[in-house]
């Protein structure tokens, strides 16, 4: 895989051209800034994520264009993040944007791999079978297992998810694994058409089902989706606990990416 070509169309096909969400949001496009604005209403977003996920800003340009996110967000009474890559001009952005009032979360590492290149054999551990989501009840399950993997209320994903699940369902694809009845490990999948490119999203698994290969066996169920659907790479924004992990699944580190978080 040559890495700097398929880096340069993630940024343009993903970032700079990134396809409209439809149910779960629409993209709003200027001359050196790209943003997604979530649907629902509210702090936070309402039911979907807001942000910043591209731009090309000069160094005389970039405090400006900055100012400009604040007011355009602060008018809708959303938070928002952006979404800085370590390549994004100018060279200085974080500090701009820490300067601005922004608030820096942990790093993630952008990963790529070819879907050709993916295991797509699902190996269980005994007593776990998989679910996958068709119906709100079933959102209800991958959200249960966010909130504890994640240790943090999931609510507004719940929202965005029911809405793109009933308007559209072609572009999400979500399976939970069960312990009997008990969800321990959930994760989704997102996809749209026109661009090579799936992203892995929301890989987690209870504390206590670690260790045990049901991670390794939902990114193989989304990658046989991928696969059938024509997709040639899928994407994840990795942690630090998933990354180790994807590697050995063959996932490239391309880059890394910093949410900076402007809070109201």
């Amino acid at each position: 895989m040559d890495n700097d070509a398929v880096l340069a169309a993630f940024d343009r096909q993903m970032r700079r051209d990134a396809p409209s969400f439809g149910a779960a949001g629409q993209v709003e496009r200027g001359a050196d800034v790209v943003r997604q604005i979530g649907g629902g209403s509210g702090g936070a977003c309402g039911g979907g994520w807001c942000g910043v996920i591209w731009s090309d800003l000069r160094e005389e340009t970039a405090d400006a264009a900055i100012a400009a996110q604040i007011t355009h967000f602060k008018a809708l009474d959303r938070e928002f993040e952006w979404k800085l890559y370590a390549h994004d001009r100018p060279g200085d952005l974080a500090d701009r944007l820490r300067a601005a009032g922004f608030t820096p979360e942990p790093d993630e590492t952008l990963m790529v791999a070819r879907v050709e290149d993916l295991p797509t054999a699902v190996e269980l551990p005994e007593g776990i079978r998989l679910h996958h989501v068709t119906d709100p009840a079933d959102i209800d399950l991958l959200v249960t297992v966010h909130d504890q993997a994640f240790d943090e209320n999931r609510t507004p994903l719940k929202e965005q998810l029911l809405t793109q699940l009933t308007e559209a369902p072609d572009t999400l694809t979500a399976v939970v694994a069960l312990a009997g009845e008990v969800p321990v490990c959930a994760a989704r999948m997102e996809m749209f058409p026109g661009t090579d490119f799936a992203g892995l999203w929301g890989g987690g698994t209870v504390a206590e089902w670690r260790g045990l290969g049901i991670y390794r066996a939902l990114v193989a169920v989304r990658a046989r989706v991928a696969a059938g659907r024509g997709f040639r790479y899928l994407q994840v924004d990795a942690s630090d606990q998933s990354r180790p992990i994807l590697q050995r699944l063959g996932f490239t580190p391309l880059t890394t990416t910093t949410p900076w978080v402007y809070a109201l």
